[in-house]
C-alpha cells in the first residue's frame, strides 16, 4: 500500500466515522472537513478542508478560520483556501506553523496562534491541518499556560487523543510541545 493511498482512506475512515475507535477524539461527521472536533462553542479543531466544507462551516456559524498549514506544504494551497474562506463570508488567517521547523522559527507562531484564538471577535472559530496534531497540540500548550491544566491533565483530555496516534505528525508536534513547555517554566 503506498503512503498516499493509505492517507487517502484513512482520510475515508475519518470522514465517515468508520473505524472509530474506543480512545477516538470526540469527532463529528461533517462533509468537506477531515476530523471535526467540536472543543468548546468556540472552538473547534480539524483536518483537511474541501471548498464544500467552507460552506458547512460558514452554515454552522463560524467566523474564522486558521489555517496552520505553510504555502510550502505539498497541497497546501493557501492562498486558494484564504479566497474559499473570505468568499464563504469568515475570516481567513494563516499562521504557518510546522513542528519540524526549528524551534526558533516555530515558537513564535504559537503566540500569533493563540492570540487569535483568544481573540473574541475571532469567535467561533475552526483551526485546522492536514490531519489536527498542530492545532491539537498547541491547545495543549494553551490549556497549560493559560487555563491552568496540568501536562498530564491536557495531553487527558479526549479532544487530544489525536496526539496518541503513533503517527510522525503526532510524536514531532509532542516533541515540540513538551519544549516549548520547558522553554516556559511547565
Amino acid at each position: 500500500m503506498t503512503r498516499a493511498y493509505a492517507f487517502a482512506l484513512s482520510l475515508a475512515l475519518v470522514t465517515t466515522g468508520i473505524g472509530a475507535a474506543s480512545q477516538a477524539p470526540p469527532t463529528d461527521v461533517v462533509a468537506g472537513v477531515a476530523s471535526f472536533t467540536p472543543i468548546d462553542k468556540n472552538l473547534t479543531l480539524g483536518g483537511l478542508i474541501t471548498p464544500d466544507g467552507m460552506a458547512e462551516l460558514k452554515r454552522r456559524g463560524f467566523k474564522t478560520v486558521i489555517n496552520l498549514r505553510r504555502p510550502s506544504e505539498a497541497n497546501a494551497n493557501v492562498e486558494a483556501e484564504g479566497e474559499a474562506v473570505r468568499a464563504a463570508g469568515m475570516k481567513y488567517v494563516n499562521v504557518p506553523f510546522s513542528a519540524g521547523d526549528p524551534y526558533d522559527v516555530a515558537s513564535p507562531q504559537v503566540e500569533v496562534f493563540i492570540k487569535a484564538l483568544d481573540d473574541r471577535a475571532n469567535w467561533p472559530v475552526f483551526a485546522h491541518s492536514v490531519r489536527s496534531h498542530r492545532p491539537t497540540g498547541l491547545l495543549v500548550i494553551k490549556r497549560v499556560l493559560e487555563d491552568g491544566y496540568t501536562v498530564d491533565r491536557a495531553y487527558a483530555a479526549p479532544d487530544t487523543q489525536v496526539l496518541a496516534d503513533g503517527s510522525a505528525g503526532s510524536k514531532g508536534m509532542k516533541d515540540f510541545v513538551q519544549k516549548y513547555l520547558q522553554a516556559h517554566g511547565k
